[in-house]
């Protein structure tokens, strides 16, 4: 039996039917393939969902489980990209930071940074003339401009060595949950239509009969899909998806950048992230994380190793703390890191000699351009978070026509799922007036603790509703299966987020992992295997 998945046809929480083709194997046919279940994966689904194509996106792991969740958690231009002249990438990146904000202020919100000045390394005046750049290269309703400042006298002066608590600089850029922004675009393409399967890899791809043939594995048996386009966003894995999977050359090769970054318990109390320089050139933030902690990153190192194993280096554990500890008046050691994360970048290759220089900006290829080329397949290398949505208009627009569709560009204008606080459209009241919603939300349930509340209402925003509505005190919530942590959520997020197991629950979904005891893993993951074994058993 062959399902033809139409918008609005399929949510994220039904299964496929399987076929009898093939002895068991699912067969379904798609107007666009994605393969790759990152940002520009999930960012491309959701677009052309939203367009009426029909979609179909598979993920060999979880969602956002290798580069799209290792970031450092910021929604900016790249200050430090001016050095090297990518302007077009700064003042893109600039002007995506506002309509993101305003898309998803549940998840995104602003964040100012402070720049103490080391005087043995960019002069003042280069500094200067960076952030008077910075300022003006992109629209700005809602981020206050930069400034300079006497950190003797501003708070964020007093964790610093007497050294750099002098003059600094203030700028605006912003903060995002990264995994949570990939599942979200992936949530607002299957509400569309579009049908997310994750833990399926995609191991061969050939074009037959006008369009492509792909073969899925996935943990329920094959799948085939036969799909009028494919566009391959398998990030670091891209090139190798081209010459393995779908046996193509590319004109595009890869360059992998390691970024790690560790986690501390918080240095200072204010609300402001730090930007570091570095001798050797390089830039290491230091930024308030999860309440209690400090995240400090990133690195940046040529990687040649497996893609599925990046784990930090010692080496890199070292160099991120002695660069902080150069600033901070505390020192701080490997002893003193709680977790770490790592993640492989793949920049487009260029003449850099150092990684750190090596182009964030992204390239689009199709081959397939018209019929006589065959059924078209576009490939992303390359790409930033913040210009992610950029990126999947691009990538919509320039296969789409091959497919016969012609609605034109709209998720500038749209929420992101829970991103709707005040109108249907994105608005500065989202991000200016969060705090607002939040203090509702407990009014509406009073019964939930104010951590609680404004974690729920971080994490989901206005779709907080969808967990909560009709549950009457936290006897409603079903178990407490962790501190905090209660079945029902753990119910929404398998069924509306794709989650399956305890990593993706507890690091993905959320950051409970680093707040909860140890052990609270595979506690979980007890749970929910006992769960789908009575669910069975009930069936």
């Amino acid at each position: 039996m062959k399902l033809r998945i139409l918008p609005g046809f399929l949510r994220s929480n039904e299964t496929l039917s399987s076929g009898h083709a093939g002895g068991g194997e699912r067969q379904l046919e798609c107007d666009l393939l994605i393969v790759g279940g990152g940002i520009n994966g999930a960012g491309i689904a959701r677009d052309a969902a939203g367009r009426g194509l029909s979609v179909v996106l598979c993920e060999k792991d979880d969602l956002a489980s290798h580069t799209s969740s290792a970031s450092t958690k910021l929604i900016h231009g790249g200050l430090r990209y001016l050095e090297y002249y990518e302007f077009n990438l700064v003042r893109k990146a600039l002007v995506e930071r506002e309509v993101l904000l305003q898309s998803a202020p549940h998840i995104m919100w602003p964040l100012r940074f402070v720049m103490p000045h080391d005087k043995g390394l960019r002069p003042s005046w280069m500094i200067r003339i960076g952030l008077f750049l910075y300022d003006i290269l992109g629209k700005r309703e809602i981020l206050p401009g930069s400034r300079s400042v006497d950190l003797r006298q501003h708070p964020a002066g007093e964790p610093l060595k007497p050294a750099y608590a002098g003059r600094g600089y203030i700028y605006s850029d912003g903060w995002v949950d990264d995994a949570r922004l990939v599942v979200l675009n992936a949530v607002d393409a299957a509400e569309k239509g579009a049908r997310i399967l994750t833990r399926t890899a995609c191991e061969s791809l050939e074009r037959q009969g006008g369009g492509w043939l792909a073969r899925l594995r996935s943990p329920s048996g094959p799948v085939t899909v036969r799909a009028r386009g494919v566009v391959n966003a398998a990030g670091p894995w891209t090139a190798h998806f081209l010459q393995q999977a779908a046996q193509q050359p590319s004109t595009k090769s890869l360059r992998l950048i390691k970024g790690s970054h560790i986690v501390v318990r918080k240095l200072f109390d204010h609300p402001y992230a730090y930007i570091f320089q570095h001798p050797d050139g390089r830039i290491v933030f230091a930024i308030p994380y999860e309440q209690d902690f400090t995240l400090i990153g990133t690195t940046d190192i040529d990687y040649q190793g497996d893609v599925d194993k990046v784990a930090i280096e010692q080496s890199e554990i070292d160099y991120l703390c002695t660069l902080s500890s150069r600033y901070f008046k505390k020192d701080i050691t490997p002893g003193d890191v709680v977790w770490t994360y790592s993640g492989v970048r793949p920049l487009v290759e260029d003449e850099a000699a150092s990684a750190s220089a090596v182009t964030r900006d992204y390239r689009l290829e199709l081959e397939g351009k018209d019929e006589s080329e065959g059924a078209p397949l576009l490939s992303v290398f390359g790409g930033k978070i913040t210009t992610f949505r950029k990126l999947a208009e691009e990538a919509v627009d320039m296969i789409a026509p091959r497919l016969g569709v012609s609605q034109g560009a709209w998720t500038a204008k749209a929420c992101l799922p829970g991103g709707d606080l005040y109108g249907d459209q994105p608005n500065a009241r989202g991000v200016t007036e969060f705090d607002a919603f939040a203090a509702g939300l407990r009014d509406r349930y009073p019964w939930l603790s104010a951590p609680l509340a404004t974690r729920y209402a971080r994490a989901y925003g206005t779709r907080v509703h969808r967990l909560l509505e009709g549950r009457q005190g936290l006897a409603g919530m079903g178990e407490e299966v962790a501190p905090g942590l209660f079945e029902a959520e753990i119910d929404y997020l398998v069924r509306e987020e794709w989650a399956m197991t305890a990593r993706d629950i507890l690091w993905r979904r959320s950051k409970l992992g680093l707040h909860l005891p140890p052990g609270t893993e595979a506690r979980l993951d007890a749970w929910l295997q006992e769960r789908r074994k009575t669910e069975a058993l009930a069936r």
